[in-house]
């Protein structure tokens, strides 16, 4: 019986070495060509102001369309361009303000040529992403991030495994390394990403929160029955204890009122009962920490507050009902 699992271990393994040998060559504190070349292929980029241009042939291809769609996901503007659709027509796609990032594992994909071309005509910085030392694709290339020699996955046909995995790493890199010098952070990313769990999780609290005109909140003089009446009446739980100035100085929650229940003392106000100092959010915070924040204290609502003030609130269900883990 063939063991599927020892096989698939064995793949990951040659795929490790693969992405080691780029991190060797990277972390070898000698100026290593790769890393010479990749520090000049961030420079190159962030120069440019058009677009990236990926592009790439076969299995290529499909690496060279998750490189630009990462791209673009992180604030790059990047597109992909078929390098044989480019021989009929959509060379016209890439402008002399882009910038070409090829992907080659030979470094001489026929399809390629025009490409290169054209890129040498109209003077377009051309960055290459291969295992050709020597090749067309390399001597072509301003930075050219050469591949260090790997064995691919699949000893029987050589087939593009190993070769892929190390060039979409690369490319990985080469976003997250841009993304960084530009300080884009989660909120940016959400303006691409607003789909899906990741664009729920990247939405903020100001988006999801209950407005002030639905918060139930009370002074700290408030008789207990009151509380208990605007607690019931908005259905979140809990209820906002206010001081003179209006600032959040607590929050009572039904299991406040449960615990004092049986304090017989009717003259109870909210200021005795109440949970000082609560855990509380902004307008800006993100969906996912304020989830995390309300998981890890084991409540399920949070005041939101801006310049002490309550503004809002949010209730766990509000981050659940979009998607947000």
């Amino acid at each position: 019986m063939t063991d599927y699992l020892k096989i698939a271990k064995e793949v990951l393994a040659i795929e490790i070495k693969g992405l080691e040998a780029i991190l060797t060559e990277l972390d070898d504190g000698t100026g290593s060509e790769l890393s010479v070349a990749f520090l000049k292929a961030v420079d190159l980029i962030k120069q440019s102001s058009g677009r990236v241009i990926v592009t790439g042939m076969g299995k290529s291809g499909h690496i060279a369309k998750k490189i630009a769609a990462t791209f673009a996901s992180t604030g790059e503007p990047a597109s992909f361009v078929h390098p044989g659709e480019a021989s009929h027509g959509d060379l016209g796609m890439i402008s002399q303000n882009d910038i070409v990032l090829a992907l080659s594992n030979s470094g001489e994909t026929p399809e390629l040529r025009d490409v290169l071309g054209y890129c040498g005509r109209f003077n377009i910085p051309l960055l290459a992403i291969t295992s050709g030392a020597g090749s067309t694709l390399e001597q072509a290339a301003d930075a050219s991030l050469l591949l260090p020699a790997a064995q691919e996955a699949c000893g029987e046909t050589r087939a593009p495994t190993t070769s892929t995995t190390m060039a979409l790493a690369l490319g990985d890199a080469l976003a997250v390394a841009l993304l960084r010098s530009k300080g884009f952070t989660a909120s940016d990313f959400q303006n691409y990403h607003p789909g899906g769990k990741l664009g729920a999780a990247l939405r903020k609290v100001k988006d999801l929160m209950h407005s002030e005109t639905s918060v139930p909140l009370c002074s700290l003089d408030t008789p207990i029955p009151d509380a208990v009446k605007k607690v019931s009446e908005a259905g979140f739980g809990c209820i906002g204890v206010l001081d003179k100035n209006g600032n959040l100085a607590g929050i009572i929650t039904d299991g406040d009122l449960r615990r004092h229940y049986n304090d017989n003392n009717p003259g109870q106000c909210a200021a005795e009962i109440m949970t000082k100092n609560p855990k509380t959010v902004t307008p800006d915070t993100l969906a996912a920490e304020a989830l995390s924040i309300l998981s890890d204290q084991r409540i399920t609502a949070l005041f939101v507050l801006q310049n002490e003030k309550p503004v809002g609130l949010l209730h766990v269900h509000d981050c659940l009902s979009i998607g947000v883990v």
